[in-house]
């Protein structure tokens, strides 16, 4: 008999072949018609899938939100593959996980078919709705590798075929079947059935291209997104946020706002608009003021460096293939003949500024009196994203860290870390942000360093959290095995948006490895040389993401004092012009960035235009305005105006336009 340990510490003992299922009936109906899935020495597994030795068991229901929606989501995009096999007959089936909160799948359709388009989904989505209904098993089996290649190649499956060959050796290969016609290889877990899904609660959403295995050398394939949920009430919601979401996008606001634009002339490369530009300018004046106030040292290092520093660092061998490479030498000038030889040095851009902080560190003698040192840079760097993943300003080649690395002793790391989160904390409700989540990022399998130094940089992270009292569920605070960096932990910052989405932002990562290969090192009090802890920190993450999201948070309605115009003088007859210039010129000797309107316009035109501007303030002028030196205030989002004296005006408008750390 085998012997089952259950969450509340009580203990079964079943037959060996018991499926959590059976043990699920035994308990109650109720918990039998709930469970959908277990958890078996915390490995989440089909509800009926036999049991083998003794385990602990914890049934998984509905109620386990983050385990259902992973299944549900898996489950669906298994219907979407039958149900386009099924319609388009020829059609190869690749591969499809769940995502954060959907599905999608990839197809090779017939040649003579063509790729899919969104005018197929509707009928794709009937067909899985059928599929539901018809509530078919779902049935794990295991096959050999032989007997698994077979049955690809006999049925054309060419892509699976090969999936499965690549496999490594002595991994056990599952199946799972539809009912008795339809199987595709996957890992599981599933549903016991189709009918366990609710019909109304997914929605296909988009059709792409998309490489076989993400390599652009390989074939083409068609890939359908899907969002899916626990029930229509989640996917209502979801629906309403992407509409939300659709509507803040930031590269139509972008456009509208004439902010910045990019073109394919310098793929992944932000081209910033005069208005775009002044965001930037007020966010890095801003943050500035916040990191000298906190004691940082503002450096400037090289673009490029020699391949030798970063092999020595290690990114050489981990990070090269998202590094620009560079030959050094003279390029080739006569028309025949390659640009470059086959046998120049290499030098590459800089795709962080770590490794180059190491070198100023270096410079001199540090004593222990020094530390810690902390060293910032608005440091601009490039990394080679495929052409495919980029997206606006979310995911670029060329972008600028607020990064900066704080070199200390051993004792100061708490200390330090916990100083970095009071400053983050600060940063983030001064741009809006009052609600974020901390993580703890573990770590991963492929690393450098001893397990003795990672124990004791993952429990320094730790500590320093809960100095801070941060380290509690209100802060979301969790952690995640095997997501650290290769050199180090590192704590996550997660904000949330207006609409609820969330961005992992600003890091802080403990890393002995890089001042170990670089040789850094400090005179210690006892009068020997030392190796200093170095933190790798950064609270925007990237100037441009960083923007984008605030874009998207605000849906272009900036505070004030990041409006890239925060006030339009409005005229409402031309006998107002002359007033509306003297307007014009005490708000800009304020220092408020402003303009006038005096076009032969309808004011109602011009507070519709300058509204769908995200204008924050409209002052309106004319004879009267003129005549008794006053304005007519309307702010942007609220009903009405407010008749204020012109010094009044601009006295509150410059109250109000300063940033957060100046008020």
């Amino acid at each position: 008999m085998l012997k089952i340990t259950l969450p509340d510490g009580s203990v079964r003992e079943v037959a060996p072949g018991t499926t959590p299922a059976d043990i699920a009936a035994a308990i109650g109906p109720g918990l039998a018609k709930a469970a959908i899935a277990a958890r078996v020495d915390g490995d989440l597994r089909d509800i009926t899938r036999p049991l083998e030795a003794d385990a602990a068991l914890a049934l998984v229901t509905a109620k386990d939100e983050a385990d259902a929606l992973e299944l549900a989501r898996h489950d669906f995009a298994h219907l979407l593959a039958e149900a386009v096999q099924q319609l388009f007959p020829g059609t190869q089936i690749t591969f499809g996980p769940a995502t954060e909160d959907g599905f999608y799948y990839d197809f090779a359709p017939d040649p003579k078919r063509g790729p899919f388009t969104e005018e197929d989904l509707p009928v794709i989505e009937e067909k899985m709705r059928e599929l539901i209904r018809a509530d078919k098993p779902l049935r794990r089996e295991v096959w050999s590798r032989e007997d698994l290649i077979a049955r690809w190649q006999a049925e054309g499956e060419t892509f699976k075929a090969q999936w499965a060959a690549e496999l490594p050796e002595g991994e056990e290969l599952t199946v799972y079947w539809s009912g008795n016609d339809w199987l595709d290889m996957c890992r599981g877990p599933h549903l016991a059935s189709t009918g366990k899904l609710d019909p109304q609660a997914f929605k296909l959403t988009r059709v792409s291209g998309a490489y076989w295995r993400g390599d652009q050398k390989n074939a083409m394939l068609s890939r359908i997104y899907g969002t899916g949920w626990l029930n229509r009430k989640q996917l209502d919601a979801h629906l309403h946020m992407l509409e939300e979401a659709g509507k803040r996008d930031h590269r139509k606001l972008g456009a509208e706002m004439d902010l910045f634009h990019l073109q394919a002339e310098a793929h992944g490369s932000v081209f910033w608009h005069p208005k775009g530009y002044i965001i930037w300018r007020q966010l890095e004046s801003y943050l500035r003021r916040r990191l000298d106030a906190a004691g940082y040292q503002e450096v400037k290092t090289p673009q490029i460096m020699d391949a030798r520093q970063w092999e020595q660092s290690g990114h050489w061998g981990k990070y090269r293939e998202n590094m620009f490479v560079i030959p050094d030498e003279v390029p080739n000038t006569e028309d025949e003949g390659p640009v470059v030889s086959h046998d120049a040095a290499w030098m590459a851009l800089k795709p962080m500024n770590c490794p180059a902080h190491v070198l100023i560190f270096r410079q001199g003698i540090k004593s222990y009196r020094d530390l810690p040192l902390r060293m910032a840079e608005m440091g601009c760097c490039h990394r080679n994203e495929p052409h495919g993943a980029l997206h606006g300003l979310m995911r670029v080649r060329q972008f600028t860290q607020d990064d900066a690395h704080i070199f200390c002793r051993e004792d100061q790391l708490v200390s330090e870390v916990a100083q970095f989160c009071d400053l983050l904390d600060v940063v983030y409700k001064d741009l809006g942000f009052a609600d974020y989540a901390i993580k703890l990022a573990l770590r991963p399998e492929k690393r450098f360093g001893t397990d003795e130094m990672w124990d004791w940089s993952e429990q320094s992270l730790r500590d320093a959290v809960a100095a801070t009292g941060r380290n509690t569920p209100e802060w979301g605070w969790e952690e995640l095995p095997g997501e650290g960096a290769f050199y180090a932990p590192k704590l996550e910052f997660h904000l949330t948006d207006a609409i609820g989405r969330t961005w992992q932002v600003g890091t802080i990562q403990t890393d002995t490895v890089l001042p170990e290969r670089l040789d850094a090192s400090y005179v210690g009090e006892d009068g020997e040389r030392h190796r200093p802890v170095m933190l790798h920190r950064a609270i925007l993450g990237s100037y441009e993401r960083f923007i984008g999201i605030l874009i998207e948070h605000y849906a272009g309605k900036f505070p004030l004092w990041l409006a890239p115009v925060q006030a339009v003088v409005a005229t409402i007859v031309s006998d107002a012009d002359p007033y509306a210039q003297e307007v014009l010129e005490k708000l800009r000797a304020t220092g408020i960035r402003a303009e006038a309107d005096v076009r032969n316009e309808k004011i109602n035109y011009k507070v519709r235009e300058h509204s769908l501007a995200k204008v924050p303030n409209l002052l309106v002028v004319g004879r009267r305005e003129a005549e008794e030196t006053t304005v007519a205030l309307r702010e942007l989002g609220k009903e009405g105006q407010t008749i204020l004296s012109l010094d009044d005006a601009i006295a509150r408008l410059a109250k109000e336009a300063l940033a957060p750390d100046m008020r």
